[in-house]
């Protein structure tokens, strides 16, 4: 399968990272929207493009992975990407998922192509666990829980703020609320009760300190609605110690059986990440291959990860999968 990228930043790296780790893929081309001299990739002997000499490449890739920001970039690009080749996109904005569906599926059926959108580990495994859980358990109730990891939009928000000059963002899930759910007690959570988030803020020289602070807390749709802590350090501290991008999470279904419902039952899936951005990037690589052979079976259309069937994912066979594997 020939890959192309397009967006060389931290996703973009990862999905090169994960295209070396699977044989039956190579990278064609990375796309840039910067000066393609000035964007140094890993792999020898593959050339970098501007992004406008994409529809040149019509028929040169068998599948084009968009690494490109849920905010502004992917509902332009998807869509418009799909008309000439088969996509992939980690279009994370939860309230639009079925807006940007809409939008993508309708070029990619009338011009022939597969386009999987929302492929990550949420929206995408997590989106899957929730989906078998509420199918086995279909009396039950649902958990989620993020971190502790780097929020990137949150951090993002953090230094937007007058007076700071660099930041980071960790969501933390609160420990009580998880051991309630980890006991089946089903309880009612808040989002104030669910999780916590610590800043950790460098601020500008003669900057004030407590305006910072107090505009953070208060920031609505990021930090108002939850318990949040800021701490000021120097720009070496956060250099040495906030440098990585983890995350990770849990997902919760609790339900009953029975013909009284007398039984209890608690599923969970849980990760945690080294590299939010490399897991992405390993997750979409897999559908990718999904995306290609669904392609070659005649598909068109846009997808989510609940219309590809396990087996798409592996290089592996049925006859492989079903020996080692079931």
């Amino acid at each position: 399968m020939k890959i192309g990228i397009l967006g060389y930043g931290n996703l973009g790296r990862g999905i090169e990272c994960a295209i070396r780790q699977n044989e039956d893929m190579e990278l064609a081309a990375v796309f840039t929207r910067r000066n393609p001299e000035n964007v140094k990739i890993l792999t020898e002997g593959v050339p970098v493009y501007p992004a406008e000499e994409l529809e040149n490449m019509q028929g040169k890739l068998d599948v084009l992975i968009l690494c490109g920001g849920s905010a502004t970039d992917l509902p332009e690009q998807t869509p418009s990407y799909a008309k000439y080749f088969n996509v992939i996109d980690s279009f994370d904005t939860h309230a639009r998922i079925p807006e940007h569906f809409d939008n993508v599926d309708a070029v990619a059926k009338e011009s022939g192509h597969v386009a999987l959108i929302s492929c990550g580990w949420d929206p995408g495994m997590f989106s899957l666990n929730r989906l078998y859980a509420n199918a086995v358990l279909p009396n039950g109730k649902d958990y989620t829980f993020w971190g502790k990891g780097v929020s990137q939009g949150h951090s993002d928000a953090i230094r937007r703020v007058e007076g700071v000059k660099d930041g980071k963002q960790y969501t933390i899930p609160v420990e009580d609320a998880l051991a309630a759910v980890r006991n089946g007690e089903n309880p009612e959570l808040t989002t104030r009760q669910k999780h916590i988030r610590e800043c950790f803020v460098v601020a500008e020289e003669g900057a004030d300190q407590a305006k910072i602070e107090e505009t953070i807390k208060n920031m609505p749709n990021y930090f108002a609605d939850y318990d949040t802590t800021v701490h000021f350090i120097s720009e070496e501290e956060l250099k040495e110690q906030h440098s990585g991008i983890p995350h990770g999470g849990f997902v919760f279904r609790t339900g009953v059986t029975g013909w009284e419902e007398e039984h209890n039952h608690i599923i969970e899936y849980s990760l945690k990440l080294d590299s939010n951005p490399e897991f992405t990037s390993s997750v979409i690589v897999a559908y990718a291959r999904a995306v290609y052979r669904l392609s070659q079976e005649g598909a068109s259309g846009c997808k989510t990860v609940f219309d590809i069937a396990p087996a798409y994912l592996s290089p592996k066979s049925g006859a492989e999968l079903r020996k080692h594997l079931l």
